[in-house]
């Protein structure tokens, strides 16, 4: 497979299934197949031909089943020509604040319901497995609330302002020098916050939060820093700052307002997910971003799961 020198250069090589499987197979496979079924790898599976041509389906030496290098992928089982998936997997993992629906099918000439689709298939599959105290060193903790439109002006409706979660969102993230993770949760209460840092943060650590009250406690496992934002303070006198997740947090909530507008809550996770993988191969190419997602096995979605969850 050639050396690609841009994305332009890459979605111009995959013009077609053909170029597009051949991709996924050096990719997925390092050339030699290897069936979904048993898990054996042979050069030597059956190649099935129809109308004298090879067209992707192979059948196991092993187990006698048949497959593609698709299976196990968000193309299983699609409608969609690969050529218009890998368009679409490109602009999404390249642009920084993603793309919408409505703009991905004039792209790649789809209806807006299946470009919907495509997106939402995409975010399921970028949540990274986390492992426990799996953050480590100088860990910033923060919260932030998203969505909750205020109606009317806004001194007229002070039960929507700062941590209110009557149309809001509540989100915590965990930030070091390497990664982020966001999480949406039910509230920012005190159980909450611990059952989150408790979890995914090396005791031992160094926890840089604000003076919100629910941070109190941690102290007993972490070295808590915290940074006094009701004072108008943003760096203490340590030299400890929350601004890396404050940074996060902006980019994430321009891209939901600026390109998708309004999220729903039951799909805010997927969002957190999409932006947070941004963040964390932020170091690498996006020709590296694209292969990298591509080339991994990745989670069915079915359309009746995704409707069942937005009713």
């Amino acid at each position: 497979m050639e050396l690609f020198k841009s994305i332009h250069h890459l979605i111009k090589s995959l013009r077609d299934r053909k170029s597009c499987m051949e991709f996924l197979e050096e990719h997925r496979w390092q050339g030699i197949p290897i069936c979904p079924h048993c898990n054996s790898q042979s050069e030597k599976h059956y190649k099935l031909k129809f109308g004298g041509e090879f067209n992707g389906l192979y059948k196991c030496r092993c187990c006698k089943k048949r497959f593609t290098v698709t299976m196990g992928t968000i193309f299983e089982g699609s409608n969609v020509p690969l050529d218009k998936w890998f368009y679409a997997i490109s602009l999404f993992l390249s642009h920084k604040k993603g793309i919408s629906s409505i703009q991905l099918s004039k792209d790649i000439n789809v209806t807006q319901k299946t470009a919907w689709f495509m997106l939402s298939r995409i975010r399921y599959n970028l949540q990274e497995a986390i492992e426990l105290d799996s953050f480590e060193g100088e860990v910033q903790a923060d919260e932030t609330y998203v969505g909750g439109k205020n109606k009317g002006r806004i001194w007229q409706n002070h039960n929507n302002q700062g941590r209110s979660t009557k149309q809001k969102v509540p989100v915590v993230g965990l930030l070091t020098k390497d990664k982020v993770s966001a999480f949406v949760v039910p509230d920012v209460s005190g159980k909450t916050l611990r059952i989150i840092i408790d979890s995914l943060v090396k005791p031992g650590s160094i926890v840089v939060t604000d003076g919100w009250k629910g941070y109190l406690g941690i102290s007993d496992f972490y070295v808590h820093k915290v940074v006094e934002h009701s004072k108008g303070s943003y760096v203490n006198k340590e030299g400890y700052h929350t601004n890396g997740i404050e940074g996060f947090w902006s980019q994430l909530k321009r891209g939901i307002k600026g390109i998708y507008h309004v999220v729903s809550p039951k799909f805010l996770q997927y969002y957190c997910n999409e932006f947070a993988y941004r963040y964390n191969t932020r170091k690498i190419t996006d020709i590296q971003r694209f292969i990298q997602f591509t080339s991994t096995t990745h989670k069915k979605l079915r359309y009746s799961d995704l409707i069942r969850k937005a009713a």
